[in-house]
């Protein structure tokens, strides 16, 4: 093996991804999720104890591969989606480790996540950003020593491929714009999705999902123009995404209802 980790059986299936994370794709593949969800291990090497980020589905597999990786002295929740918290319950079962989140519904053991506040597992420094938009408890998590830029766990706030739906009216355009700004200043970091390949630079990805959502704005408000300013979500949603695949509709009218709020507002 090259880039998987080796250290024991369990955790061979795990890759590196910056220098303190690796990963392990969850069997969760969808419309939604991509190729499944990434779980990510946070430590230094050579250090037995790591944090677990998004456990996600119930999968024994999985989770004995991230048990394996060390010590879990805590599991870190990006956000209430099942496809990241599914397993939360059953992991602390296994590890005894308390499971965090920003909101308080989805914490096992542990206290809600506070923005700014800075954790230390494994030997590593992880500050909690609140990003709200993909939906209203989102939340990144900024290693800013994990190589020469730092690393950014963004959950499914920025995606290794794609874009981002925003779950309205849970999650709100106007907040994510102010979270892309957030996240832009953090510079060229090390982009640790939770869905898709890693990506080199955090802040280019920002300008890049900026951009798309004011093209996005632009066909929305065009089809407004010819529609009326009353338009249905649904006939928006026609004129806009015309060729949808129907496992991903429901996906594109949320987004279209996120957008129509914020621009009828």
């Amino acid at each position: 093996m090259t880039s998987e980790n080796t250290a024991t059986a369990g955790s061979a299936s795990l890759r590196q991804s910056s220098t303190f994370t690796r990963f392990r794709l969850a069997p969760n593949p969808g419309p939604m999720s991509l190729d499944g969800t990434n779980s990510y291990v946070i430590g230094m090497p050579g250090l037995h104890q790591v944090a677990v980020v998004d456990p996600g589905p119930v999968d024994e597999r999985h989770l004995a591969a991230l048990g394996a990786a060390g010590r879990v002295g805590v599991i870190l929740i990006t956000h209430r989606h099942a496809d990241h918290t599914a397993a939360s319950v059953r992991f602390r079962e296994l590890t005894g480790a308390p499971v965090r989140a920003a909101s308080a519904e989805y914490c096992h053991g542990g206290d809600p996540l506070a923005d700014g506040e800075i954790l230390t597992a494994g030997g590593v420094d992880i500050r909690v950003v609140a990003t709200p938009g993909h939906t209203s408890d989102s939340v990144c998590f900024h290693l800013p020593d994990d190589g020469p830029a730092g690393s950014v766990l963004t959950g499914d706030t920025i995606l290794g491929r794609g874009t981002t739906v925003l779950d309205y009216p849970d999650g709100r355009l106007g907040d994510y714009l102010a979270s892309l700004d957030r996240l832009e200043r953090l510079g060229p970091a090390t982009l640790l999705p939770a869905h898709g390949p890693v990506l080199p630079a955090l802040d280019a990805v920002c300008r890049e999902y900026r951009q798309h959502r004011r093209l996005r704005l632009d066909q929305i408000g065009a089809a407004l123009s010819r529609l009326g300013h009353n338009a249905s979500v649904a006939a928006v949603t026609d004129a806009v995404y015309p060729d949808v695949d129907p496992s991903v509709r429901r996906a594109a009218e949320t987004s279209v209802a996120a957008q129509l709020e914020y621009l009828r507002s």
